[in-house]
This record gives C-alpha cells, structure tokens and sequence, in this order.
C-alpha cells in the first residue's frame, strides 16, 4: 500500500524561529503533523541516532556546521546512511551546491519555496521509502545487470537504493570511466548508468567510447549528473546519451527514463 504524507515523520533542522513556523506550517497544510524541531547540526544528530525521523529536513547553515556537513556526518553513520535528506536553501552557487547533489539527497528545495515544491519533494521521498512498482520492462528483473559509474560512493548508494526498490538486484559498479571500460571489455550489462564529471574519464569520454569502439555499442546509457552546463549537456545527447537525469532525481522520472531507454533498445 502506497504511504502517504500523513505517514511521514519529520525532523525539521532550522536556526530560524521565524523559518521553522514558515516550513512547519506549509508541512501541516500537506498533512505532515508529526514534526520535530531543532536547530543545529549537532542536535539534529543526537535526535536521530535516539529516535530517528523518517525525514531530515535542514537549512544549508546552521550554527555549528552546514547542511553539507550534517548530510556528509548522516552518510558516514551506518545508522543514518539511508535516511531521507532534503536541503532548504536559498543557495544557488553549483559549487556550494554539488556537495549535497552528490551525497544522495531527495530534493534541494529554494529559500523561499511553495507548497507544491514541497509536495513533489515529499513524493520523491515517498517513492524512495515506500516503493509503489517495479520496472515495467519485458526482462527478467533479477537478471538485469546495470553498471554504476560514479567517483561519489554515496550516489552509487542512493542510485542502488532507488533501483533495488524498482526490482533490480544485480550491479557492477565503477568509480570513473576508464574502470568501466574495463568492466564492459569482458563483462555484458542491460544498463549503464553514469555520472558526467568524474576523474580519469568523464561520462561524455564513456558515452562516446561506448557507442564508438565498445562491442555492447547499443547498451542503454542514462546519465544521473548535477552538470548544468548546458554546451557539455548538449556534447553528451550527440555522443549518443540515452537519457540525462538531474541529480537529485525523482524515483519515478528515473523509472520512467530506464524503462523508456531498455523499450527503445528492444524495439
């Protein structure tokens, strides 16, 4: 059965008194009443590891550290790895952004945002704790082999995540593109998907590698990246990309590409 915003439980981590009644009530106007508040980094993660919400939601700057910083220490808890993290930002800077894009979080919301923004990062977070389908593709679920290609280690997590909640259950993963060179040399795989910058290799080099001298020339290629460089985004649909998903993603958009680039490849 599909959880609804009713369900949620959230951990709300504002400085702001004024922000907090803002965020809080724009939470409540979509059901979300079971709301906890504080505001600093380090109260956020003494709350968590005693009675962890299913979902942390934090400006980017805190008294004691960012939200960057909060994520990264929420990732390197085994405890809190997994858990659902949204950032409130008002923060535009790619560079002060990227950090968060990499590390797995489900939505980046602006400062100020509405409540439909809210909603569809409170569906995104849904989707990845309660999945409601698996990939509708006319394959064998268990069999399909994707390759992961990214330098993060917490976006191959979260990619994995949303894709083990989608059915798959079979990955290969590779931080750059030179080791997935390698690994498609002698290894076959139903899906590649990569990020864009990446060191050694970057994703437009492996897209274009793929399609030129690789013997799975025709391997579905979705790129999950926080490139926003329109020019190079342009460079890697005419390498032969099959899709390009921004990070953070909405489970069912990704759901949505792969099903759409593994039909295609079919037909």
């Amino acid at each position: 059965m599909q959880a609804s915003f009713q369900d949620l439980s959230v951990l709300l981590v504002e400085p702001s008194g004024v922000q907090s009644r803002i965020i809080a009530d724009l939470l409540a106007g979509l059901d979300v009443t079971r709301i906890e508040v504080v505001d600093s980094g380090e109260a956020a993660l003494a709350w968590m590891r005693g009675d962890a919400p299913a979902l942390t939601i934090s400006a980017f700057y805190l008294p004691d550290m960012t939200g960057v910083d909060l994520l990264h220490q929420m990732r390197a808890d085994e405890a809190l790895a997994t858990r659902p993290f949204v950032l409130v930002s008002s923060e535009t800077r790619p560079q002060m952004l990227d950090p968060v894009r990499q590390s797995g979080a489900c939505a980046i919301l602006p400062k100020p945002f509405s409540i439909e923004q809210l909603a569809t990062a409170l569906r995104a977070v849904i989707d990845y704790l309660n999945p409601s389908a698996m990939l509708d593709v006319d394959m064998d679920l268990e069999q399909l082999r994707v390759l992961l290609v990214d330098d993060s280690p917490n976006a191959r997590k979260y990619v994995r995540h949303i894709l083990g909640n989608l059915g798959i259950e079979e990955f290969i993963e590779a931080e750059n593109g030179i080791e997935a060179m390698g690994i498609l040399a002698d290894t076959m795989v139903d899906l590649v998907i990569t990020d864009y910058n990446m060191p050694e290799m970057d994703g437009r080099a492996l897209v274009e590698h793929i399609r030129q001298q690789s013997w799975q020339s025709s391997v579905p290629i979705l790129m999950v990246t926080s490139e926003s460089n329109m020019s190079r985004l342009a460079a890697v649909e005419q390498a032969g990309v099959s899709a390009i998903c921004d990070k953070p993603f909405e489970p069912q958009m990704i759901k949505r590409l792969i099903e759409q680039a593994i039909t295609n490849r079919e037909g």
